[in-house]
């Protein structure tokens, strides 16, 4: 189960009681990767999501990993830095940056949206400070019973903002050249990895994606850098964004990357079928996890479902952001609960490669 961000948090970042009920309900998955959760109070994107640097917050996370371990389920944490992906009237900070550049759209807030503002240019001591930070809150997601932790290096939140030339202008040896650009996603996951051991560590990038508003003018430059400097460390899995097999960015990574590669596929079509035969293809292409995210939104027992051929539940796009409540969030039916699937829908696949 891929990670995705659901407003459901309370206002601090602290998990709530019908997050439990969420991610319980879906302990099924090979492997749970749970929603971006900011190391710091600067890093928080919108309303409502969840953190992990206070003792409080550390505590709400473990009312869930003990949770989804007892239904027979294990979890990861995406540790996620928003950047310029953050709002003061959100957070009460001035967000921060590679370089002063402005998200080129407007942000949710607690007041709606609102046009984003210039971010501040990180210092040498805010890029120490967050690279310590990181690996803190690494620690605590640990001491919280996670199995391990996801860098988020994705989507144009901060690590992918250092990545990108057009949101990284700096002229020090965090930007320019492709090598020092990559050096603060390398510095950040060094330090997880040290933090907590290499094995319980997996990072998540998304070349070639413009979310956000990030441009990468040499992709395969710039991923082959970061790569080569990762690999040595042994982690516990490299998590490709909305990766389709066909790209030749995909395939160029698949033969660099010398470990376990989890690939994500870019899902249209939510029917039994199509995300069957997307997961087919990702495999056949060279991954050796596909991580789902929409389809197990709305459908908590999903690998069951797939294995069997059962229709799949719609997703509710109403219901998916800012809204909070349990409406599209922990009241999806199951299969149980559901008409049996007919015996011509049947497009069984291996569940035990699907987390």
């Amino acid at each position: 189960m891929a990670p995705l961000t659901r407003n459901r948090a309370e206002a601090d970042g602290t998990p709530t009681d019908l997050m439990v009920t969420h991610y319980t309900q879906r302990a099924s998955a090979g492997l749970i990767i749970a929603e971006g959760s900011t190391p710091n109070p600067v890093g928080q994107t919108y309303p409502d999501i969840t953190a992990i640097h206070t003792d409080r917050h550390q505590q709400g996370w473990r009312k869930v990993t003990d949770a989804v371990r007892a239904a027979g389920g294990r979890m990861f944490l995406q540790l996620q830095h928003g950047g310029r992906v953050s709002h003061p009237a959100t957070t009460g900070l001035i967000p921060v940056a590679p370089s002063p550049v402005p998200l080129p759209e407007t942000i949710f807030t607690p007041g709606g949206h609102r046009p984003a503002a210039v971010p501040r240019e990180m210092t040498a001591d805010d890029i120490r400070a967050t690279v310590a930070d990181f690996a803190s809150a690494a620690r605590r997601a640990v001491d919280a019973g996670f199995e391990g932790v996801e860098v988020h290096s994705a989507n144009g939140m901060l690590l992918h903002q250092f990545l990108a030339d057009n949101t990284n202008r700096r002229t020090d040896g965090y930007g320019g050249s492709v090598r020092r650009r990559v050096r603060f996603a390398a510095e950040v996951t060094e330090a997880v990895a040290d933090a907590i051991g290499a094995d319980r560590v997996g990072i998540r990038i998304s070349p070639a994606s413009t979310v956000n508003g990030v441009h990468e003018d040499d992709t395969d430059g710039l991923y082959t850098a970061l790569l080569d400097r990762l690999k040595g460390l042994d982690l516990a899995y490299l998590h490709l964004v909305r990766s389709a097999p066909e790209a030749g960015w995909y395939r160029r990574i698949r033969a660099q990357w010398p470990g376990l590669l989890i690939g994500n596929p870019d899902l249209t079509d939510l029917t039994t079928e199509a995300v069957a035969g997307a997961a087919r293809e990702m495999l056949a292409a060279g991954a050796d996890l596909v991580a789902l995210g929409r389809p197990f939104l709305a459908n908590p027992d999903l690998v069951e479902r797939l294995r069997v051929g059962a229709p799949l539940n719609p997703v509710r796009d109403r219901y998916f952001m800012y809204v909070g409540g349990a409406a599209g969030y922990t009241d999806y039916p199951a299969l149980a609960d559901q008409t049996s699937p007919s015996s011509d829908s049947m497009v069984a696949l291996d569940g035990a490669r699907v987390a």
